[in-house]
């Protein structure tokens, strides 16, 4: 079993992102499955989706870079993508990865004149750091908005339908206690899922 880790943060070693990453990590290995992680801002991955980059996919030519994601992608159970909100969306860098790499005739196709998902069956999670506090984001609804457009609506339309995602807010004023809470929150996530997909694997 696979697990693909999508890690978007600048500050890819001291950062509470990282922290979260390296959980995510500890827990795949400590039931022994394989994690690939892909830190966009170490790789330098190009998030520029070109005219003619976006004009040839449609011909079936693809850049090598991209295939490889998705080579990943495919081979994954569990997908974890690992982001600080800015701006009421992703991180640059990884709006980019997901323009270029969710690409026609990979994440979804049309048919019939509809837009078809390709990526059924695989299971998401998202942790998501944001600088406000989670509840005030709830009250105005804006947590809802993001569910419904970065989250669902977005990967959905891919045909991925098992999504959970976390946000973790007040990232800059909480305490080391505080953040610890939140660390064992993603360990507990990622076990629950990981567990969930090595038991079906064992029935089938």
């Amino acid at each position: 079993m696979r697990h693909l880790i999508i890690f978007a943060h600048p500050n890819s070693q001291t950062s509470f992102n990282r922290a979260i990453l390296d959980a995510v990590v500890q827990t795949s290995q400590q039931l022994a499955v394989q994690a690939v992680v892909r830190d966009l801002y170490t790789l330098n991955f190009n998030p520029i989706l070109s005219w003619e980059e976006l004009q040839a996919v449609y011909q079936d030519i693809v850049p090598a870079e991209v295939k490889f994601e998705h080579q990943l992608i495919s081979q994954a159970d569990l997908i974890t993508l690992i982001y600080p909100l800015w701006w009421m969306g992703f991180p640059a860098i990884l709006k980019g990865y997901l323009d270029r790499v969710l690409s026609h005739g990979f994440a979804y196709k049309t048919e019939e004149g509809q837009s078809v998902g390709l990526l059924g069956g695989k299971k998401m999670q998202h942790f998501i750091t944001i600088g406000n506090n989670v509840e005030i984001y709830q009250n105005m609804g804006f947590a809802q908005s993001l569910k419904d457009c970065l989250v669902d609506g977005l990967f959905n339309y891919c045909g991925i339908t098992d999504i959970q995602h976390e946000l973790f807010g007040d990232i800059h004023l909480i305490d080391d206690h505080a953040r610890h809470a939140m660390l064992q929150k993603v360990s507990e996530k990622t076990r629950e899922n990981l567990t969930a997909l090595l038991e079906k694997k064992h029935d089938n």
